[in-house]
């Protein structure tokens, strides 16, 4: 009797111990918050991210989830809508942060509200993974909690001077939200570049970004005679200056910086209107420039979600499995400093769609920046069509980022 309760007692013990284990093993949640614009003129950029997110977290999920020891982690994403305000997205983290219990924060397009988090970000147990967000000086700061998937806007402003240069131009009048400061950044490398190839900027004209008549700035520009159009802005306003520009007929080529998807622009611009229009920006998403990964991206979005993704919107697909691999390499989900450290440490995720630069074989440089290559892409018969690569040295725009200070 003895012995068999001795071996009931091992019986049990085992039971025991394997119940614990289960119970070990047992799936555990992941917090991953979104702050990102959801309403407003910023939505154009801030919903295919938060999208986009949602999407990788739930092929992350049907995948198994991340396995770390016995323990599985299932992503759950929490997004709050910050408007592109700053203040707004300062209350969000805040909630994502200190109510929500999330460690990861993705999403973030617009400067000015990423750029009030980033000045507090540092202070937090938490790791920050900025997207389309373009102000060089977010990764600047020497935060080693912070990265970013997009390239600074300079870096894509000084390769669209020179494309622009090369195609014969010699006066270029601009027009854009241009008391916004990377747009204004992004004109002041394109002047930079086009002086040198010959150019003159022969007027800088401003309109807010909620403005929609931009006819009196054009009707100005038209009486300057230039020879080129350069439209530097959000989407909306952006395709009202392209369909203004027609009625108002001026007949000079457009170029852009505005990433903004075809169905986008359609809402306000016809096709007719928007021909022969150039976008001058990192080499995002569009069919003809992406690899497999990129149309499989596009099929699953648009199945999900019943749109097709905008341009920038890998930025945020890839911020997730960039995090994912992170967590693996640090092999913890409670340590956000070691997976910060790891984000640093990281080759491209395979699943990126975007076709990242790596520095040193790194997705991210030391500062925690990310780098694509350039694209010239152009409106023929109602789609924008990749037609070239611009000249762009990340190796050297990594160094030129690391000596700023601030």
């Amino acid at each position: 009797m003895k012995r068999r309760s001795t071996i009931g007692a091992g019986l049990a013990a085992a039971v025991l111990a394997a119940s614990t284990s289960l119970a070990s093993a047992a799936e555990k949640d992941l917090v991953v918050g979104v702050s990102d614009a959801l309403t407003g003129p910023a939505a154009v950029y801030g919903v295919p991210q938060a999208r986009a997110v949602e999407l990788a977290a739930e092929e992350v999920n049907a995948a198994g989830g991340i396995r770390l020891g016995e323990d599985t982690y299932k992503i759950t994403v929490l997004s709050y809508d910050d408007k592109a305000n700053p203040t707004e997205a300062s209350n969000s983290v805040r909630k994502l942060i200190d109510r929500d219990g999330a460690r990861f924060l993705l999403g973030f397009c617009c400067s000015g509200a990423t750029g009030a988090v980033a000045s507090f970000i540092q202070n937090e147990d938490a790791v920050m993974l900025v997207g389309n967000a373009a102000e060089r000086s977010i990764t600047t700061r020497g935060i080693d909690n912070l990265v970013r998937t997009r390239p600074p806007a300079d870096y894509t402003g000084a390769a669209a001077g020179t494309f622009v240069a090369s195609k014969g131009h010699k006066r270029v009048a601009v027009i854009g939200a241009l008391e916004t400061s990377f747009y204004a950044m992004y004109v002041d490398a394109f002047e930079r570049e086009f002086v040198k190839g010959g150019g003159e900027i022969v007027t800088r004209e401003a309109f807010g970004l909620k403005d929609r008549d931009m006819s009196p700035q054009l009707t100005k520009i038209r009486a300057l005679e230039p020879d080129a159009l350069l439209v530097v802005g959000y989407v909306e306003p952006a395709a009202f200056v392209y369909r203004q520009s027609v009625e108002l007929g001026l007949d000079v080529p457009r170029y852009g910086f505005t990433s903004g998807s075809e169905e986008q622009f359609l809402r306000v611009a016809s096709s007719e209107q928007m021909e022969g229009v150039w976008d001058l920006r990192p080499t995002e998403l569009t069919l003809q420039s992406t690899g497999e990964t990129g149309r499989a991206y596009h099929e699953n979005f648009t199945a999900r979600f019943g749109v097709q993704p905008s341009p920038s919107s890998p930025y945020a697909y890839d911020q997730l499995y960039a995090l994912r691999d992170a967590i693996l390499k640090a092999g913890t989900v409670e340590d956000a400093a070691a997976v910060a450290k790891a984000l640093r440490d990281l080759p491209v995720p395979k699943e990126a769609v975007m076709q990242y630069i790596p520095i040193d074989g790194r997705m991210f440089d030391g500062n925690g920046q990310a780098y694509t290559t350039n694209g010239a892409f152009q409106w023929q018969d109602g789609a924008w069509v990749f037609v070239q690569e611009l000249p762009s040295v990340a190796e050297d725009y990594s160094r030129f980022l690391s000596s700023i200070d601030g």
